[in-house]
């Protein structure tokens, strides 16, 4: 099984996944304090927003400089571990 094709996709997916349920965890958390209203509900929606634009502008600097690698599944997974790192951050800070 180690040389079977298609075991890096698989581990991609699983990577991919796990991201959503973390992005999920952390929308929730964000809505909650939105929801709360006042200055820390501003501050998040300013954060968010920023962070959005800001890992985009990293990618894009990685994707035109060579940084998210020569292959798809190397990007995939390049690209799957900024965000995870993103999302993790913003659990732990939540939390």
């Amino acid at each position: 099984m180690t040389n079977w094709p298609y075991r890096g996709w698989m581990h991609a997916g699983l990577d991919a996944w796990t991201l959503g349920i973390e992005a999920s965890q952390v929308a929730g958390m964000r809505l909650a304090r939105v929801a709360m209203g006042g200055s820390q509900a501003s501050d998040e929606v300013r954060l968010m927003v920023s962070e959005k634009v800001e890992s985009l502008f990293e990618l894009q600097a990685a994707l035109a400089t060579g940084g998210l690698g020569t292959t798809p599944l190397g990007g995939t997974r390049k690209v799957l571990r900024h965000y995870s790192r993103k999302v993790r951050a913003n659990r732990k800070r939540l939390g």
